[in-house]
């Protein structure tokens, strides 16, 4: 009974743990210590929200509507590249942590981020909605339930590691250095991802 669960784990996690736009926000929120407990919680409800659509049978009807998922992608890959802008140009200006200095984003501005890096990604859909959804149809039952419930355990593991590994990360980001590296990688992120979305 154990092994759907275990399946739903490993399918979402093996999707969610691949580097993004909201992956990369979290992580350098995280490091901030930016409201990071809070935009870990949208981003595991808005897993939850979209796996348990996918595994409700939504994916299909989205992979059927070509026009929405041109509208959905187009949408994405601006968002990504107006956000990599802006990583370029911390990048090049540099910083360094300081644990007193206040929050770089208000909480507003951390909760309308965290969901536009969430939201405006194609592949947010992609990977909870239509892959999770399609393999999740092989399951009826309680064992689609197991599945569900490690897929939602899979994604709320990783962005809690994410959130809180930023913190342990804090000294090293005390250094320029390290900031300019993290903005880089995130900005190439964000423009490789938005590239990637127009090329297909």
């Amino acid at each position: 009974m154990i092994t759907p669960f275990l399946q739903g784990f490993g399918a979402s996690g093996g999707l969610i743990v691949a580097i993004g736009s909201q992956n990369a926000f979290v992580l350098s929120q995280g490091v901030r210590r930016n409201h990071h407990v809070i935009i870990a919680l949208i981003c595991i409800f808005c897993d939850a929200v979209f796996i348990t659509a996918g595994i409700a049978g939504v994916g299909g009807a989205l992979s059927a509507s070509p026009s929405l998922s041109q509208w959905v992608t187009w949408g994405g890959a601006g968002f990504l590249f107006v956000y990599g802008c802006s990583s370029l140009r911390s990048a090049i200006r540099g910083g360094s942590l300081d644990t007193s200095d206040r929050a770089v984003l208000s909480l507003g501005s951390a909760i309308l981020t965290t969901l536009a890096v969430t939201l405006l990604n194609p592949h947010f859909y992609l990977d909870t909605v239509i892959l999770l959804g399609s393999i999740s149809s092989q399951f009826y039952g309680n064992n689609l339930l197991l599945f569900w419930a490690g897929a939602i355990s899979a994604s709320t593991l990783w962005f809690i590691c994410l959130s809180l590994g930023g913190q342990m990360l804090a000294p090293v980001f005390r250094k320029q250095i390290s900031w300019r590296i993290l903005d880089t990688l995130v900005w190439a992120t964000m423009w490789i991802i938005a590239a990637s979305l127009i090329i297909q």
